[in-house]
C-alpha cells in the first residue's frame, strides 16, 4: 500500500502557471508540494500539475506558505527539471509582452524558453574560464555625431539609447561587434537581433574578432532541438555574455544585461507570426526599459517607429554629417522606363533597362567590378495578366494568381493550389493573350545575359542565396535581402528594376520598405569618388526616390511619421486588429471596456494575403475591425482586449478572434 504524501515542511505551497492558450486561464494556481519535491521544486522550474482532470506543463512562480484558495489543493505531479528556466527577469518581460500585445502569458512562454532536451540539460556545462578584456579601438566611431560619447557611455554602464544611421558601406557588423565588446569588457552582457541567418553569421565572425568565441552564443531557429537547448542553457548560466539571433533570441535570459541592439528593425522576419505576434524590436526596447540598460537601433534605412523614437527624447540620432554622407554614397540617378530611349539600343530592350542604366552597368564591367541588379520578385514570371484589358489572370478553382515557373513550362501555375493551366482565357473579355505583370529574377538574368553576352551572371534569392561573389566582372540578379557581398570591395553598380511593384504595393509600409530594401542595395555599391552608381528605373519626382537620390533616411522616416500622424496610424496612435466571424468580432467590442477616445474603424473584408484566424471553417466569412487610440491609452486598450477575449473564453460558445495590436500590414 502506497504511503500518504507528506507536504513540505517549509513553504508547502507552489504557485504555477499553467501552459494554457485558453484567455480565461491565463492566471496562477496553487498547488501542494510533497516533501520529496520541495528541494526541485523552486520559482522558474517547469513541472507538471493536473488541470481538469489532465496533465499540462506549468512553471512554478513562487513558494508561499499559505493561500487564497478556499477548496483542497491539489499535487504538484511531478518536477519536470529543477533547472529554473524562468527568471525573474524573462518573468517581468512575459508580463509586459503579454499586456503589451493583449495575449496570454503562456503563449510568450513559448516564444520565450525552449523546449526542454533532456540529455543536454543532464550533461556537465563546461568548465569556468577567467577571461582578460583586451581594449577595443572604438575609433570609426566618431564619423557619426556623438558616436563617441555614445561608445563611452557604453563603458562607463550608462543608459545610452540611439538610433544610428549606418553609412552606405559601412561594416555594420564591424561597428555593432566594437560597441558589444565595449559592454562585455565592462562586465556586462550584450543581446544583438539581426533579421537573418546570414546577417548571425556576418555578426559572428566579426565579434568573435573582439571577444572570445566561447563568451559568444548564436541563436536561431535553424540550429537543431539539442544544439539550440545547449547554447540557451549556457546563455542561462551565464557562460556566454554576448548573444546574437534572430527574433525569438530577444527573450535569450542574458545575465546583468547592460546592453540590447537590433539591426534593421524595418525587416518583416522580425515580427512574430505567432500569437500574441510581437516585434523584435518592441520587445527589445520593453526590455531596454525594464532593466534601465542601454539600447540601440541600427540600420542603412529608418522606419517611422525608430523615428518616434528620437522625437519623443527616449532615444537619440547617430548620424553622421551630410559631407561625410555625400562622400560614401553612391551616386544615385533616376531613370523613367517610358522606352525612348530603349528604341534606340536593342540590347536596353531586350534586358528592359533605359540605355543610361545599361550603360552604367557596361562602365562598371568595363572596370573589372561585378553589378547588381535588384529585382523584387524571384522565379520566372510570377504573375501573369490579360494583354488586352490588364485583368490579373486568376486560377479557376482558388482564384489564386497565375505564374509561369520556367521558360519551357507547359502551362500557367496557381501560385495558391498548384494546377496547371495550359489553356486561358480572360474571365473579363475573353481574350486569350496574356501579359507579365511583374517578372522575375531568374526571366530578368535570361535576358541580361542576352544584354551582356559573355559576362557571368549569378542569380541570388529564396533558397538559392549566394554569401559572396568575387571582385570580378559579373552580373549579379537578387531578391530583395538576398543581395551577396562582393569579397574585398563594393559593386560598380547597381540597377533597381520594377520600382513599381515595391512603391505601388497597397500596404501602409510601401514606402518606406522600398526605400529600405534600395538603400540596402546601394550600400553595397562604390562611392562616388570611386566611381558607384545607383540607377533606380522610377520617376524622380516621387518622394521615395529623391530620398535615395539624396540618401537621406532620416528625412524620409520624419515624413513619414508626419505623415502617418496626420491620418492616424501607428507609430502616432495605437491600433488593434480584430479579425474573425462578424458574431464573434461585435461581440469581443460590445463586452470591452475600451478607453476614452476609442475609435472604431470597420467592419471590413479580411485584406488579400492575411491569414485566417485559427479554428474558423474555410467557408466562413471573416471581417476586420480596427479600434484605434492615442499612444497615451495605448495599454489600457490592450487590456481591455485581453479581459473582454477571457470573458468570451469562459463562454465556451463564441469562436475565436484575433487580436493584434499594431501589426505590420493593415490592410
Amino acid at each position: 500500500m502506497k504511503s500518504p504524501r507528506q507536504q513540505a515542511e517549509h513553504e508547502p505551497i507552489a504557485r504555477v502557471l499553467p501552459m494554457l492558450t485558453v484567455p480565461h486561464l491565463d492566471r496562477e494556481f496553487d498547488y501542494l508540494v510533497s516533501a520529496e519535491q520541495s528541494d526541485d521544486a523552486q520559482p522558474g522550474v517547469r513541472v507538471r500539475v493536473r488541470f481538469h482532470g489532465r496533465l499540462v506543463d506549468a512553471f512554478i512562480l513562487e513558494r508561499r506558505s499559505d493561500t487564497d484558495h478556499v477548496g483542497k489543493l491539489g499535487w504538484l505531479d511531478r518536477v519536470v527539471s529543477p533547472e529554473p528556466v524562468l527568471t525573474p527577469e524573462i518573468r517581468r518581460l512575459t508580463d509586459a509582452v503579454a499586456a503589451r500585445y493583449a495575449g496570454t502569458r503562456a503563449d510568450v512562454l513559448r516564444l520565450a524558453i525552449p523546449p526542454r532536451h533532456a540529455r543536454v540539460e543532464k550533461q556537465d556545462p563546461p568548465e569556468s574560464v577567467t577571461f582578460t578584456a583586451d581594449p577595443v579601438d572604438t575609433a570609426p566611431w566618431s564619423a557619426y555625431g556623438r558616436g563617441d560619447q555614445f561608445v563611452a557611455a557604453l563603458a562607463d554602464g550608462r543608459a545610452a539609447r540611439a538610433v544610428w544611421q549606418a553609412l552606405p558601406g559601412e561594416a555594420w557588423p564591424d561597428r555593432l561587434a566594437e560597441a558589444a565588446a565595449v559592454t562585455v569588457n565592462s562586465g556586462r552582457g550584450v543581446l544583438v537581433i539581426v533579421p537573418d541567418q546570414r546577417d548571425i553569421d556576418a555578426l559572428h565572425t566579426a565579434a568573435v574578432r573582439f571577444v572570445d568565441d566561447a563568451r559568444v552564443v548564436a541563436l536561431s531557429a535553424g540550429l537543431g532541438p539539442a544544439q539550440r537547448y545547449r547554447r540557451w542553457l549556457s546563455v542561462l548560466r551565464g557562460d556566454a555574455r554576448l548573444v546574437i539571433g534572430t527574433r525569438s533570441a530577444v527573450f535569450a535570459p542574458v545575465g546583468d544585461l547592460g546592453l540590447v541592439m537590433v539591426w534593421d528593425d524595418g525587416d518583416d522576419t522580425l515580427a512574430e507570426p505567432r500569437a500574441p505576434y510581437p516585434h523584435a524590436r518592441e520587445v527589445a526596447m520593453l526590455r531596454a526599459h525594464q532593466l534601465r540598460c542601454a539600447a540601440l537601433i541600427g540600420g542603412y534605412a529608418r522606419t517611422a517607429e525608430a523615428q518616434a523614437l528620437v522625437r519623443s527624447g527616449w532615444a537619440h540620432d547617430l548620424v553622421a554629417l551630410r559631407p561625410v554622407v555625400r562622400a560614401a554614397s553612391p551616386r544615385v540617378i533616376a531613370l523613367d522606363d517610358s522606352g525612348f530611349e530603349q528604341e534606340r539600343d536593342p540590347a536596353a530592350r531586350s534586358a528592359r533597362l533605359p540605355s543610361m542604366a545599361l550603360q552604367a552597368a557596361r562602365k562598371a564591367l568595363e572596370s573589372g567590378a561585378p553589378v547588381l541588379v535588384q529585382v523584387p520578385r524571384r522565379g520566372y514570371v510570377p504573375a501573369l495578366a490579360c494583354a488586352r484589358c490588364r485583368t490579373i489572370a486568376r486560377c479557376r478553382h482558388c482564384t489564386g494568381p497565375l505564374s509561369l515557373p520556367d521558360r519551357d513550362a507547359a502551362g500557367a501555375v496557381c501560385r495558391w493550389c498548384g494546377r496547371t493551366h495550359t489553356a486561358l482565357r480572360c474571365a473579363r473579355c475573353g481574350s486569350d493573350a496574356v501579359r507579365a505583370v511583374v517578372v522575375g529574377a531568374r526571366r530578368t538574368a535570361e535576358e541580361l545575359g542576352r544584354a551582356f553576352p559573355g559576362t557571368t551572371v549569378i542569380t541570388s534569392g529564396g533558397d538559392a542565396m549566394v554569401a559572396e561573389v568575387p571582385p570580378h566582372p559579373a552580373v549579379v540578379v537578387a531578391t530583395p535581402g538576398a543581395e551577396p557581398a562582393v569579397s574585398g570591395g563594393g559593386y560598380g553598380a547597381a540597377l533597381l528594376l520594377d520600382s513599381w511593384a515595391l512603391l505601388g504595393r497597397q500596404d501602409l509600409r510601401a514606402a518606406e520598405d522600398a526605400l529600405r530594401r534600395w538603400m540596402a542595395a546601394g550600400a553595397r555599391v562604390r562611392s562616388r569618388a570611386d566611381g558607384g552608381v545607383v540607377a533606380v528605373v522610377a520617376e524622380s519626382a516621387i518622394p521615395t526616390v529623391q530620398a535615395l537620390i539624396r540618401w537621406d533616411p532620416v528625412g524620409h522616416a520624419d515624413i513619414e511619421l508626419n505623415s502617418r500622424t496626420d491620418v492616424g496610424l501607428p507609430p502616432a496612435v495605437h491600433m488593434a486588429a480584430i479579425d474573425g466571424v462578424p458574431e464573434a468580432v461585435h461581440s469581443l467590442l460590445d463586452t470591452a471596456a475600451l478607453p476614452d477616445g476609442a475609435e472604431r474603424l470597420g467592419p471590413v473584408d479580411l485584406p488579400v494575403g492575411a491569414r485566417r484566424p485559427p479554428g474558423i471553417p474555410t467557408d466562413g466569412t471573416v471581417i476586420r475591425m480596427l479600434v484605434r487610440v492615442p499612444r497615451v491609452t495605448g495599454l489600457a486598450l490592450s487590456s481591455a482586449l485581453r479581459r473582454a477575449a477571457a470573458v468570451l473564453s469562459a463562454r465556451h460558445d463564441q469562436q475565436p478572434v484575433r487580436i493584434q495590436i499594431d501589426p505590420l500590414h493593415i490592410g
